[in-house]
């Protein structure tokens, strides 16, 4: 069932856009520390809770990822501007192959700074 879900989450198409994007793991020169865990698995698990609205202490373990290392990689992906990298290469990847509607795009100018006194 976890293997459904886990490709229902995160589908082979999404998953070749976003595995060059996430930075690759550096063992320490010295030796110990942690065994990686395995990034597709904890990009799934990321993505579970960020979709299903569940939180990180929520996780379920049959992601085979503790919820400390799933919870970290999300603040160490966000911090280098993964999901951003990510939304732009799946618009790309849309636009590429015409799946985009663009003339139903909108621009929301809430977000712009009103000048103050006379324009």
């Amino acid at each position: 069932m976890v293997e459904e879900l886990s490709w229902r989450l995160v589908p082979d198409e999404l998953w070749e856009l976003a595995e060059p994007l996430i930075p690759k793991f550096n063992t320490r020169p010295q030796g110990g520390g942690t065994t990686p865990v395995d990034d597709r698995a904890v990009f799934t698990a990321i993505v579970y809770v960020l979709t299903s609205g569940c939180a990180w202490r929520y996780l379920p373990p049959s992601f085979g990822v503790t919820v400390p290392t799933a919870h970290r990689r999300f603040t160490e992906w966000t911090n280098i501007g993964l999901w951003r990298r990510l939304h732009c290469a799946v618009l790309d990847e849309l636009g590429a192959r015409g799946l985009i509607d663009w003339s139903r795009a909108v621009c929301d100018g809430a977000s712009v700074r009103a000048k103050k006194g006379d324009p």
